[in-house]
Order: structure tokens, then C-alpha cells, then sequence
């Protein structure tokens, strides 16, 4: 009995250590059985405080793992890349100094293990495994960062032969901060509102940080979500790294919920994406014996097989197993600031650094101890990709549309992702629609990436589990709404390969006709239309949309929505308007025509009262508590990024006092906007009565709606039938399963209508992730957008969900007193690598005001 009591207080009083302190010196995370190098320096050293007693900033970061490179013969450091706000991306090159004397050979042979026309005779017995390890994608889960400081230190300092003998046998890659610039915004939160004697109540204001928080970059993306699409500077640097090097394994050090413990994949087996190959699996499973084994020697909890899936592609932890890797999640219940009270006892910061720090380490012995089977598997993928490549019947990929950019865009995607593309040879007819060889490109199947290939392409509609802790789709065609084709067996002939895609020759433009004296006019087909329209617009320029189809005297056919410059109207010399002109369609891969008449008796003479006079767009986006901080950032990003548009993002506190007066268009994303008051909401309505254009989406159609401005009426919830037993375990599955977590549909548009203008074909793919279902107007021209009566194309949606869905509009129209107020369904901006669905927007933007009041609801 007096053996159990001592070693029950024994316990007790670790449990409380971990848990208890407010900070530890370095020596709380390390191993303690092994001597370190003096003469590296510790984080105290040149941070100024210990790891765990401060959040630590970038700068401070930066500043020690330069130190440390500069101190040890172990670790190469390297600037690999830029954030928005301009932070270093690093990344940490650490192995043995003798690898380092070799490190290009290394490296050389281990990326040609997955080419497999070289890798069946290199030998993986004496060849390092490669360990990538990412920490704090999201800023303000940042135990990671701050676990990363430690580990570095670690693997710079410690001696003896089984450190000695894991970095002869590893490369490994630590990049010690995947976000910089939201982690910055973070630990400027909470370090500035840290007691000294730490407060650990939930609803201190260190626990509560304020929109939009720190889990995002700069423009407020969640860049967990970008390794797909790689729209952002940070993501287009990090993927370029990682195939760089092919890693064997990424790690991926996240938080989660206060009052969880510490989770490790494998996640829930059902959800695991099928293109994956067992064998990772298999990996991932050994590997979390190492984590738990090392979690259980310092009394932390864990869980694994729960909670989290592999499926979508565009995650860090799920990214590595279509690239022949194994790509690791570790979540790590949240302090939130310094100390935090949860329903464990009170979970204090250096407790969670030491839980990220103790599964880096088991990582790394992982990979040691089962270096030839990673290396195998890494072959082996390629290998098998390749044989599976031969029998698929799909032998290429083929899209194309009109618009050269959205083709440009998509290859570019697709070729950061080491896959070949080409450009087609000749001209063909995808769906219907024939394209000449400038606007179409190839990809074929016949190549190591096979599989990435296939998981950007493939349209799927079914599933094994039907819960998805991320998207269900992401087809990537589908999201640039180009056509796209599959080349089968004979039908495909590698003599339709033209020249290699290069991103460095983008689309040419010009001036077609030299200069004029009378009028210029471009197509609206170009997805920088927006833009060129804008830059005219903001320099004084007359422009003028058309309404009607008009010709050219050389009789070339101009459809609804091209844009006509008027010269002699402009009160500026035509040698100047034409210089202009030229630069616009160099800079922007745009054909600008010259008109030297405006007479057509073919069409409308372009004096036509058909001709509308296009508004300078003078934009507000509200943001703010309680308002999607995701679809705001999107859209601040697609104005100021891609279409460079003058946007005033305006605090929800500061439009209830603020004068609306120098706006014509207000756009309100998803949210609630609670936070606008009975004044605020008065001063809007009268806004949009004296003329102004009100752009909603999601559920801020609704609360528009209900200040009676937007007529918009919703279909009500229908729920499946809950009334038969079922097991109570079965709950979250049973109602999780009416989520549309995120899917692809298909729309019929007309393309008559202003908001379609620049669209050509009557389909339209847009992507779904929320249960608003918008009933149908009664009105003639009122329904614009509308889902087919088949409109799934890829994803998971409900039986009863998709009868909702049947039918029902992706925008209404509705005009109050002199303005307009528009409202969309869905989110036409998600996450960047939509580009197919920002036209009709942006059309919103700029031709929402000449919309004829029949058109609406």
C-alpha cells in the first residue's frame, strides 16, 4: 500500500507539472539521458525568454534559427520564399555534417526514385529518407512554431551516436513556421495581453481574440487549404520545396478545441481517399505506435483513428500521399494564450509545445527506424503509377475555352505540380464547341504524377462514408469552367503534343486594326476584362457596355457584353488613347479592336441607345465580427490582387456611424451582422433607395431580407425522417450526412443576361457548400442562374438535399426604390482557384445598376 501511495503521488505530482507551470527552461522538452553541445546556443539565449514563457514572434524565430545555422556544421538555413506582408519563408536543412558535404548528390538521387525509368537500380539501403516538418499553418494554433525552436535546437545540439546515426540516415527539412504573417497576428494579441501572474479563465480577453484572427494569412485564406490549388505566394513556394526534395514524410503541426487531448493520424478509416495507396496506411498506423509509446512515457493523452479524414488533396498532412509521401496531422488541444482552463484542469502553453516537441522526435525515430520501407513505398508509387497509367483507358486530359487566361491559369496549377502539359497541335471539339489550337492544352497520363493528374480531374459521385471533414470535390476543370474532355485508347496520338506549357509565355494581346480615330472594343470573354474595365473607369474614361450583338466592318461578330471606348467623346488625343490601349492588351493578353465607323446594318451602329454608360464601381465589403472571415478575404483578394479594384473594407462598428455617401456598390458575404445597429440598418435601406447596388451572398441574403429590401424566399429545411430507432452512437453520422460539406453543380445560364455577360456556354459549374436553397421567382427574367434538374457533377449531397437543390436559382434580383440588391447562393470566390464563377460577380460589380427593373423579383 505505502509502494502505490508513493508512486500515485509520483504520478500526481508530473501530471501537475505538466499542467501547472507557467514556464519551464529548455530542459522540460528535452530528452534528459543525453549531453548537448555548449557551444550552440539555446532559444533563451537569443529570443530573451524561454520557449513556452512568451509566444514567440517571426522575427524573434528568424533571429534564432539563423543563429543556429551560423553555430552548427548540422543545419544549412535557407530563405525559400515570401509571405504577403513580406516575412522570410525559411526552411532548415539538417542532417550529418557529411551529408551536407554531398547534399546535392543526395538529393539528385533520391528525386530520381520517383522517376520509375531510373529508380529500379538505386539501392535504398545507404540512401537518407527525406522528413519535412511543417509547424503553425494556422497562426494562432502556435504551439507548433514555438515546438520548433526546441526541436531545432535538439537536433543542432545533441550528442551521441543515436542522434549521430539519425541524421547520417535522414534529411530532414524543418520549416519552422507554415504561416508567418498570421502568426505574427497572433502572438501580438496574446503577448500584448498576458499578466504576469497568468489567467487561465476562458473569458479573459487572452482567450478571446478578435476577428479575423490569427488562423489565416494576410488576405485571410486558410492556407491548410492551398497545397492543391496554390494560389497564394506562400503555398506556390512551399509546394515548389517540397518537389524540390519529394519528401518521404510531411508532418503537420496543428491545435484543436481546449478541452480535447492530443490527436495523430491515421484518422477514421472510412474516409480515407481511395487514390491512396494502402501501403500508406499501413505506414501511418507503425508510425503511431512511435507517437503513442512517446506520448505514454510522459502521461499525455492521445487519441488517433477519430475525428479527422484524408480525403481532400489540398491539405498538408494529405497532399504528401498522391506525391508517393506520407503526409502526418498532429492536433494539440489549444491553450489559446499562456494558461487556459479546460474540463482536463488547467492546460497551461509549455504543456502543449512539449506534446508537438515529443511527436517530432517520435517522427524522426520513426523514420530512422523504418527508412527502407518509406523509400520503398516512395519507388513503389511511381512505379505503380506508371503500370496503372498503361491500362487505364485514359490515355490524356484535354481542355480549353476561349478565355486564354483561365487556360493559363489552370496549366499553371497543374505544371507547379511537376506534371507535364502541352499545348494542343491542331484544333478539336470539346462538348460541342470547336477550339483552335491557341486555346487548348493537353495533358497526358502517360507520366510519373498519373495519379495527381486523375485527382484533379475526375468527376466522383460516390462514396464509402458520407461525412467529410473537408470538401467532397475540387475538379479542377470544373472550377475554371473550362471544357475538358477525356482522350481514350487510339484516339489519343502524341502528335496532338504542340510546344511544352512554360508559365513564363502568358497570353499575348493587342490592338487589332492600329490606331483609330472613332472607337475601340474588346470581348468580355478574358478573365482580366474586370480589370481593363476598372483601369479605364479609374483613368476618366467613357465606357460603354452593349446590350446587343454588333459587327465589325471586317465582319467579326461582337455578342452581348463587349465593351465599346468611344475615342472622339474621351477629350483626350488619340495617339495617347491608342498607347493606352496597347498597353492594356499587352498587360492583360487581350484583343482590343479598332473601329474606324460606327455604322453596322448588320447589328446596332454603336451610337445605340442598346449602348449603357458603365459606372466607376466605388466598392465597400463589410467585415467584422460574426461575418465570414473567409469569403471576405476572398473577396478582398480577387479585387485587390487579380482585378486591382479600389475596395474599402469597412468594421461593421465603424458602418454604424459612417457615411455611405462615396459607395455605389456594398457587398455583405456570408454571415450573420449582428453587429449592425437599428440606425445602421435604416441608413442602408435609404442607400440602396437612392440608387445604390447591394451585393449578398449566403445567409446575408437573408438578413437583407429581412429589412425587407431583398424579396429572396428559401425553401425550408427538410430534415431525413428521424422518428425510426436508430442507436444513439449513430447520431452525428445520421445528421452529418445532410451537410454539403462542399460539391460541384451544374447550372443552366442565359447568357442574354448582364450578369452573364462574358460567358458563352449555356452550362455553368459552380461549387456548393452550404443548405440554402433559394426558391424559384415567378417572374419571366428573373432566374438567370438556375440548377439543372441533374445538377450534381462531383461530391457528396444528400438524396434530400439534392431534390432541394433541383431547380432552384443561384441569384435573385430584386430592386428597391432606385438601387438594386443582388444575392447569390453560394460563394462564386472560393478559395481563390474558382476562377470559373468571379465573372459573374464581377458582373455584379459592374452591371448591377444598368439591370432593367424586369428582371427582377
Amino acid at each position: 500500500m505505502k509502494l502505490f501511495l508513493t508512486f500515485f503521488f509520483c504520478y500526481c505530482l508530473v501530471r501537475f507539472s505538466l499542467f501547472s507551470q507557467d514556464f519551464q527552461d529548455i530542459t522540460y522538452y528535452l530528452p534528459q539521458d543525453i549531453l548537448y553541445n555548449e557551444s550552440i546556443p539555446k532559444p533563451k539565449e537569443i529570443i530573451g525568454h524561454e520557449v513556452g514563457e512568451w509566444h514567440i514572434t517571426h522575427a524573434r524565430l528568424v533571429n534564432y534559427m539563423y543563429a543556429l545555422a551560423a553555430a552548427s556544421d548540422r543545419v544549412v538555413i535557407r530563405e525559400f520564399g515570401r509571405t504577403f506582408e513580406t516575412r522570410p519563408q525559411l526552411v532548415l536543412t539538417i542532417t550529418s555534417a557529411k551529408n551536407h558535404e554531398n547534399l546535392d548528390e543526395i538529393k539528385r538521387q533520391h528525386v530520381q526514385l520517383t522517376d520509375p525509368s531510373a529508380s529500379q537500380n538505386l539501392s535504398v539501403e545507404d540512401m537518407p529518407a527525406v522528413v519535412y516538418m511543417g509547424y503553425s499553418i494556422h497562426g494562432n494554433e502556435p504551439s507548433g512554431s514555438n515546438a520548433a525552436l526546441a526541436v531545432a535546437y535538439y537536433l543542432a545540439a545533441a550528442q551521441g551516436e543515436e542522434i549521430e546515426s539519425m541524421l547520417d540516415k535522414l534529411v530532414i527539412l524543418l520549416d519552422p513556421c507554415l504561416n508567418p504573417d498570421g502568426l505574427d497576428r497572433f502572438t501580438h494579441y496574446v503577448n500584448s495581453r498576458r499578466s504576469k501572474n497568468l489567467v487561465s479563465d476562458p473569458n479573459s480577453i487572452e482567450q478571446n481574440e478578435p476577428w479575423p484572427r490569427g488562423r489565416t494569412n494576410h488576405y485571410w485564406f486558410d492556407m491548410n487549404r492551398d497545397w492543391l490549388p496554390v494560389q497564394l505566394p506562400e503555398s506556390r513556394a512551399r509546394v515548389a520545396l517540397f518537389h524540390e526534395w519529394k519528401p518521404n514524410i510531411l508532418t503537420d503541426h496543428h491545435e484543436m478545441g481546449s478541452n480535447s487531448t492530443f490527436f495523430f493520424q491515421p484518422g477514421i478509416p472510412s474516409r480515407n481517399n481511395p487514390m491512396t495507396p494502402a501501403n500508406n496506411y499501413r505506414l501511418t498506423d507503425r508510425m503511431g505506435e512511435y507517437h503513442a509509446k512517446a506520448l505514454d512515457k510522459i502521461g499525455s493523452l492521445y487519441y488517433s483513428r477519430e475525428s479527422f479524414d484524408d480525403y481532400y488533396y489540398g491539405k498538408g498532412s494529405t497532399y504528401p500521399d498522391i506525391n508517393g509521401a506520407v503526409g502526418i496531422l498532429f492536433e494539440q488541444a489549444s491553450s489559446r494564450g499562456h494558461s487556459r482552463e479546460t474540463v482536463n484542469g488547467v492546460l497551461k502553453f509549455p504543456f502543449t509545445i512539449r506534446n508537438q516537441f515529443t511527436t517530432s522526435l517520435s517522427t524522426l525515430k520513426a523514420a530512422f527506424d523504418m527508412k527502407n520501407d518509406f523509400l520503398e513505398h516512395q519507388r513503389t508509387f511511381y512505379k505503380d503509377a506508371m503500370a496503372e497509367a498503361t491500362r487505364d483507358d485514359v490515355k490524356a486530359y484535354v481542355f480549353g475555352s476561349k478565355d486564354k487566361y483561365r487556360n493559363y491559369h489552370l496549366a499553371e496549377i497543374i505544371e507547379q505540380h511537376q506534371v507535364e502539359i502541352y499545348q494542343a497541335k491542331e484544333a478539336m471539339t470539346l462538348n460541342g464547341y470547336k477550339y483552335q489550337p491557341g486555346e487548348l492544352f493537353v495533358v497526358p497520363l502517360n507520366q510519373p504524377q498519373y495519379k495527381l493528374i486523375k485527382a484533379m480531374f475526375q468527376k466522383n459521385t460516390t462514396f464509402q462514408d458520407s461525412l467529410f471533414y473537408d470538401v467532397s470535390a475540387w475538379t479542377l476543370p470544373l472550377a475554371f469552367g473550362v471544357d475538358y474532355t477525356e482522350t481514350r485508347g487510339r484516339a489519343f496520338n502524341q502528335n496532338l503534343l504542340g510546344a511544352a506549357f512554360s508559365a513564363a509565355q502568358q497570353p499575348a494581346g493587342e490592338v487589332i486594326g492600329g490606331e483609330s480615330s472613332y472607337a475601340y472594343v474588346f470581348e468580355y470573354y478574358n478573365y482580366y476584362t474586370p480589370k481593363v474595365l476598372y483601369a479605364l473607369l479609374n483613368k476618366g474614361y467613357k465606357v460603354k457596355l452593349s446590350n446587343e450583338a454588333f459587327y465589325h466592318p471586317s465582319g467579326k461578330r461582337f455578342e452581348r457584353g463587349a465593351i465599346l471606348v468611344p475615342v472622339g467623346i474621351q477629350g483626350k488625343d488619340p495617339a495617347y488613347i491608342f498607347r493606352e490601349m496597347e498597353q492594356l492588351a499587352r498587360e492583360n493578353g487581350l484583343e482590343i479592336h479598332s473601329f474606324n465607323t460606327g455604322l453596322d446594318y448588320q447589328g446596332v451602329s454603336l451610337g445605340s441607345p442598346t449602348f449603357k454608360n458603365i459606372e466607376k464601381p466605388k466598392v465597400a465589403l463589410l467585415v467584422g465580427e460574426g461575418v465570414s472571415s473567409y469569403e471576405a478575404g476572398e473577396v478582398w483578394h480577387l479585387f485587390d490582387q487579380r482585378y486591382h479594384i479600389d475596395l474599402s473594407l469597412i468594421p461593421l462598428r465603424v458602418f454604424n456611424r459612417a457615411s455611405l455617401d462615396r459607395y455605389n456598390t456594398i457587398i455583405m458575404v456570408n454571415g450573420r451582422y449582428t453587429g449592425i445597429n437599428t440606425l445602421a440598418k435604416e441608413k442602408l435601406r435609404d442607400w440602396v433607395k437612392k440608387g445604390g447596388t447591394l451585393v449578398t451572398m449566403k445567409n446575408a441574403m437573408k438578413y437583407v431580407s429581412g429589412l425587407g429590401m431583398g424579396r429572396f424566399e428559401f425553401k425550408p429545411t427538410r430534415r431525413p425522417d428521424s422518428t425510426r430507432a436508430m442507436p444513439y452512437a449513430d447520431i452525428s453520422e445520421f445528421y452529418g450526412a445532410q451537410e454539403i460539406g462542399g460539391a460541384i453543380f451544374e447550372t443552366k445560364i442565359d447568357t442574354t443576361h448582364p450578369l452573364l455577360y462574358g460567358y458563352y456556354r449555356d452550362r455553368l459549374p459552380v461549387f456548393r457548400n452550404s443548405e440554402l436553397f433559394m426558391a424559384k421567382s415567378n417572374k419571366s427574367f428573373a432566374n438567370p442562374v438556375v440548377y439543372t434538374n441533374s445538377p450534381l457533377l462531383s461530391g457528396y449531397i444528400s438524396d434530400i438535399n439534392l431534390d432541394q437543390l433541383k431547380g432552384t436559382p443561384v441569384v435573385g434580383v430584386t430592386t428597391y426604390g432606385k438601387g438594386k440588391v443582388i444575392g447569390f447562393t453560394d460563394n462564386l470566390n472560393f478559395r481563390a482557384f474558382w476562377y470559373g464563377t468571379n465573372k459573374l460577380f464581377m458582373n455584379a460589380i459592374f452591371f448591377g445598376r444598368t439591370l432593367d427593373s424586369f428582371s427582377s423579383r
